[in-house]
């Protein structure tokens, strides 16, 4: 496979899929460019034990596995806009509590742009990042939290990845 083949669902070794889909209701108003959708199609494969995600296109639907368990917590579709580029059409995320505990709508159409946004397209995601720290702080009742153990803890990302 050369470096700027996509990653398929054969790419990796134990995939699940999600048992118990739900669907997400909050999507992303983003829409990313066709070269932006070029790269996302290509996927994304953890390097290392502190990453925490494995992504795959199949057609028009991004795939995005926990890297260590291989259980499958989003599938989103994206569908092309008028005037170039894609967004996310539709997208479910995993229920299953023992799989991935999710926060509620607002958090997961969060996760779904910042996981393809700073993971895939390596992008800073500074307000991305900054509302995912506001949000688990405030599931948590906890003020304060440091961001750095919330971006790892919930996307596996190192400091200026």
């Amino acid at each position: 496979m050369t470096a700027d083949a996509p990653l398929t669902r054969e790419s990796f070794r134990r995939l699940q899929p999600i048992s118990v889909p739900r669907p997400v209701s909050q999507l992303p108003d983003r829409v990313w460019t066709d070269e932006d959708w070029g790269r996302i199609r290509r996927g994304y494969r953890a390097r290392d034990m502190d990453e925490k995600w494995n992504i795959f296109a199949e057609g028009d639907v991004v795939f995005m596995h926990r890297s260590w368990t291989g259980h499958g917590v989003y599938e989103a579709s994206f569908a092309p806009v008028t005037g170039g580029g894609r967004r996310i059409s539709s997208a479910v995320v995993e229920t299953d509590g023992e799989r991935y505990r999710s926060m509620g709508d607002e958090y997961d159409r969060l996760m779904l742009e910042l996981i393809i946004s700073a993971i895939v397209l390596g992008e800073p995601a500074a307000d991305l990042r900054a509302g995912l720290v506001e949000l688990t702080a405030r599931a948590s009742g906890k003020s304060g939290l440091p961001s750095g153990v919330v971006e790892h803890s919930a996307l596996g990302l190192r400091s200026g990845s």
